[in-house]
């Protein structure tokens, strides 16, 4: 019995042993990092400017409700961050502080 208990504990290492390792390495591989220059600031939804919240309760987002919304500046864009949901779907929505939809 102490025998299989000793060549199974030593399969297991070896396994490990060859799993650690396989490490795939990329040459000449170029890392690029993006920083994010956007600053967005919580805003409560009771403070959203009026032609937002007019625009979350058209026909366009019916069934979609507001949980949370964000001040977006990016550069010189500024916009609102809203996350809406609608059941188990969740989705964001950018509009500009006129109530119109941003790309």
């Amino acid at each position: 019995m102490k025998k299989i208990i000793l060549a199974a504990t030593l399969a297991f290492a070896g396994f490990t042993a060859v799993q650690a390792n396989e490490v795939n390495t990329i040459k000449n591989a170029a890392i690029v990092a993006v920083q994010d220059s956007a600053v967005k600031t919580p805003v409560k939804l009771e403070e959203l400017p009026e032609p937002i919240t007019t625009a979350l309760k058209s026909d366009t987002y019916k069934g979609w409700t507001a949980t949370e919304a964000f001040s977006v500046k990016e550069g010189t864009k500024e916009y609102y961050l809203v996350n809406v949901k609608k059941e188990t779907e969740t989705g964001s929505l950018k509009f500009d502080k006129d109530g119109k939809p941003v790309q």
